[in-house]
């Protein structure tokens, strides 16, 4: 008599990691398309992670009443870990990098004389009390020396920014700063970048400063866009 159980199961987790990738498809939508305020696109979001992660349980429940038993029900098994992974993955990641990660959201690749906002919706200076726990946990945050001219450099820095498909908001080369929007890829929350030009005696001077609008932390994305926005600019400036 064929064995149900390992096939329920599989069937009960499908269903619960395709109600989690829902409901973060809804949440994405809800804050990018009909303006949810982010704290409830968040939460929707949770509910499908904490959704996923029973998936996965119950998926790993039906692994093990098929390995005892091996009479049918892997592909459904199967099915919920392929559904449930994902959100459950996303959700892990995200709580780790919060509580790895210093509690701020506005970084600058110099905490002494950082980049102004001008252009913003809501300029302000950078927080002093950032500087210590910024330099602790992201030490490769620092300014882009370049051996080409200033108006290389801005030129190249601003072709940079239009190829991410940031938003421009200012781009002066008198004032030798540039301000944009950067969205992330899953939500869309707009992050404000500045860009400043400095030239030097053998070069140019690249400074960044990168804050988010929504939140008290960033989870690291900060970092990571100055991180790999000046790399690849200094690929480009160096080709």
């Amino acid at each position: 008599m064929p064995d149900t159980l390992a096939r329920r199961l599989g069937l009960l987790s499908s269903l619960l990691g395709a109600a989690s990738l829902a409901l973060l498809a809804v949440s994405v939508w809800g804050f990018r398309a009909d303006g949810w305020p982010w704290p409830q696109a968040y939460d929707l979001a949770g509910w499908g992670a904490w959704a996923a992660g029973v998936g996965v349980v119950v998926a790993l429940a039906g692994l093990v009443v098929w390995i005892r038993r091996r009479q049918g029900g892997a592909s459904a098994v199967l099915l919920g870990l392929i559904l449930s992974l994902p959100v459950l993955g996303l959700g892990a990641a995200f709580e780790i990098a919060a509580r790895s990660m210093p509690p701020i959201n506005d970084i600058s690749t110099d905490t002494e004389d950082p980049p102004v906002f001008w252009f913003t919706a809501t300029p302000s200076d950078y927080p002093a009390q950032n500087a210590g726990p910024q330099r602790a946990a992201y030490p490769d945050v620092r300014p882009l020396e370049l051996p080409v001219s200033a108006d290389e450099a801005f030129a190249a820095a601003l072709a940079l920014v239009k190829d991410r498909g940031w938003e421009v908001l200012s781009a002066d080369p008198a004032e030798s700063q540039i301000e944009a929007i950067a969205r992330s890829r899953l939500f869309g929350f707009e992050d404000e970048v500045a860009i400043r030009v400095t030239e030097t005696d053998t070069g140019a001077r690249i400074d960044m400063r990168s804050r988010s609008r929504l939140g008290q932390i960033d989870r690291g994305a900060n970092a990571r866009r100055i991180e790999a926005f000046l790399s690849d600019l200094e690929t480009r400036a160096r080709t």
